[in-house]
């Protein structure tokens, strides 16, 4: 896709980090193409199956978290092109909590967490074990995605430092979700979700979703998510709104039934014909009608 637009094929694509940074920095490609740079509506997480019994206990969830360093996975998977997400929102968007307090990188924390749950001797291969079973599971991601292998590959190595083995397996899309996620056949996952412009978490956070082919495939229930899902989603109110998210997100951060990542950067490269293009928070494309090349520049 990128040679194609350098040849003239295409107008428009989403850079990668390395693209955006190294391949797109000439003169010659500043003249024929206009880059962007702004915060995507998405995040990627670490999604855990809580009907497992490894992660049945939050501490073990938070252990794991502590045990990421989230500015590392920015750093080395989307070489400082995003920023760590703490929760299921955009930052600086009403709906966001900014007060809300990430468990950071502590891995001594995350082991004194995880002695308290009873894994805290390790076999010779260096693994926590428990009842004389090893701590280890696997995370699937999707095929395809090169982003999120390569975050799976960074938290595999944070994981094994605190004694925990974790094993990659890639699948196939379809079949990943068909096989895997619409059936709660897996132990832990590497996702993303698109963030919507409006707030509303139900479809993916409320008890009611759990069930197959639904998407909070995580099987996290909790009652007060529950009513403050249902009051958010009642009301026109935005202040009684904004409470209700802002509170969510702290029982999210403590709950941690996902461990949030990333929010990386949408990186469009459009070619430099088009104009009309306004960068607003909802990205470039919201007033795509509007964008227009003059006529001595049209070529079709």
């Amino acid at each position: 896709m990128y040679m194609e637009l350098k040849a003239g094929g295409i107008d428009m694509m989403a850079l990668t980090p390395v693209q955006y940074q190294r391949q797109t920095t000439s003169a010659d490609f500043l003249a024929r193409f206009t880059k962007y740079r702004y915060p995507a509506s998405v995040y990627t997480y670490l999604g855990y199956n809580l009907r497992h019994p490894l992660f049945r206990d939050k501490r073990v969830r938070q252990a794991i978290t502590l045990a990421i360093s989230k500015d590392e996975i920015v750093q080395g998977v989307l070489l400082g092109m995003g920023q760590v997400a703490h929760g299921p929102y955009k930052p600086g968007t009403w709906a966001y909590n900014p007060t809300v307090k990430d468990l950071g990188y502590d891995p001594q924390r995350a082991a004194r967490l995880l002695a308290e749950v009873g894994w805290s001797k390790r076999n010779q291969d260096g693994i926590l074990t428990r009842n004389g079973k090893p701590f280890q599971f696997t995370i699937l991601t999707n095929q395809g995605n090169d982003q999120r292998l390569k975050t799976a590959l960074i938290i595999q190595q944070r994981l094994k430092a605190v004694g925990i083995d974790v094993k990659i397996r890639v699948v196939e899309g379809a079949s990943f979700l068909k096989n895997f996620i619409d059936k709660g056949d897996f132990e832990a996952i590497v996702m993303g979700w698109t963030i919507p412009q409006d707030p509303d978490l139900f479809d993916v956070w409320h008890s009611s979703k759990t069930g197959p082919k639904e998407l909070n495939f995580v099987g996290f229930k909790n009652a007060e998510v529950d009513r403050l899902i249902e009051e958010g989603r009642s009301t026109f109110d935005l202040e009684r709104r904004k409470r209700c998210y802002w509170r969510i997100q702290e029982i999210l951060a403590d709950e941690q039934p996902y461990t949030f990542l990333f929010v990386p950067d949408a990186l469009p490269v459009v070619n430099a014909r088009f104009h009309g293009i306004e960068p607003a928070p909802a990205g470039i494309t919201y007033n795509m009608i509007k964008w227009y090349v003059p006529k001595d520049e049209q070529r079709h």
